[in-house]
């Protein structure tokens, strides 16, 4: 009796084995399914204007900077553009096509082409040293206010609202210039230099992190920690700015808190990345810093990961 209870047991029990197979095969195939069909994507589309044809980013510089730490910025904004590509791959303007994957999601016909502006120095500190978000706008509205992104820096001795405490930047969009009596909104970017106030915050992998895993910091590809942070913000800036510019774009979550399309892959630099390593980045023979894109005139820079809407992941060059 013993017996047939046992084998009844085993039988009852290969037939829930393979059940489970079954379900499990079924939930492998549903799970594939959700990941390839374009209404799951992670960033929703809430069908407003993608930025879009020849737009020019003026830099405005706010507090004091050396001619070398501009030259930094300068040279990636510039790098962005497939029609000054660098001769050396992975590229900064590789790592920018992928934010045409959103357009040709939209179904738009329009194209970007992001170009170096105008460059505005006040170096006099006229607003202080501690800025509101509304001074940073008034920053903003110093440059030209059509198909345009005013991007603001502000220098390590400046302190910012919510710099260091919630963010390391941030970008939105006012109200700009009139002209034939329609008034054109422009898009504005925020980004501080972190050196000396909040480094593990805002400067990692270029410096020891202020908290979760630790890890040895990474060397800086320019050799500085502070703007080479600043690049890493403006990249993730630049592409929440041309896929989100007045806040009806691709995001997801809360209008005024979105996960765009750099800030859905936050911390991911390269292949490998997990929570406290940024990837399996490329490394400087000679100076051992840490990167994974070419620049112009020899630049190197460390850009993070962008979520692809084609894949459904975060995409790295390296």
């Amino acid at each position: 009796m013993s017996s047939l209870s046992s084998n009844s047991t085993q039988f009852i029990l290969k037939i829930f084995i393979v059940i489970s197979f079954f379900n499990v095969c079924f939930a492998s195939r549903k799970l594939t399914a959700l990941v390839q069909d374009p209404q799951m994507q992670l960033l929703k589309y809430h069908k407003g204007a993608l930025l879009s044809g020849k737009i020019n980013v003026n830099l405005i510089w706010y507090g004091k900077f050396k001619p070398s730490q501009r030259a930094i910025v300068s040279d990636f904004v510039t790098s962005l553009s497939s029609s000054t590509p660098s001769n050396v791959h992975p590229s900064v303007a590789q790592w920018w096509n992928t934010i045409e994957k959103y357009y040709h999601l939209a179904n738009s016909k329009n194209t970007l082409s992001l170009n170096l502006g105008k460059q505005v120095l006040i170096e006099n500190y006229s607003l202080g040293k501690s800025l509101t978000q509304k001074q940073i706008v008034q920053l903003a509205s110093k440059g030209e206010q059509r198909n345009v992104i005013n991007v603001v820096l502000t220098a390590s001795d400046v302190a910012v609202d919510g710099f260091c405490v919630n963010r390391c930047g941030t970008h939105g969009s006012s109200k700009g210039a009139i002209i034939k009596g329609k008034t054109y909104k422009f898009a504005y970017i925020w980004v501080g230099n972190s050196e000396t106030q909040c480094p593990g915050y805002c400067a990692w992998p270029f410096h020891q992190p202020i908290y979760g895993p630790q890890s040895p910091p990474l060397g800086a590809p320019n050799n500085d920690v502070g703007v080479d942070g600043m690049v890493i913000n403006l990249a993730s800036l630049l592409a929440g700015t041309a896929t989100n510019p007045f806040g009806n774009g691709y995001y997801q979550g809360e209008a005024d808190a979105p996960l765009e399309s750099a800030s859905a892959c936050s911390g991911v630099y390269a292949k490998g990345a997990y929570p406290g390593y940024a990837g399996n980045l490329l490394v400087d023979k000679t100076t051992g810093a840490s990167y994974n894109a070419h620049g112009i005139n020899g630049r190197k820079y460390l850009v993070p990961a962008l979520y692809d809407p084609a894949t459904s992941s975060c995409s790295t060059l390296v």
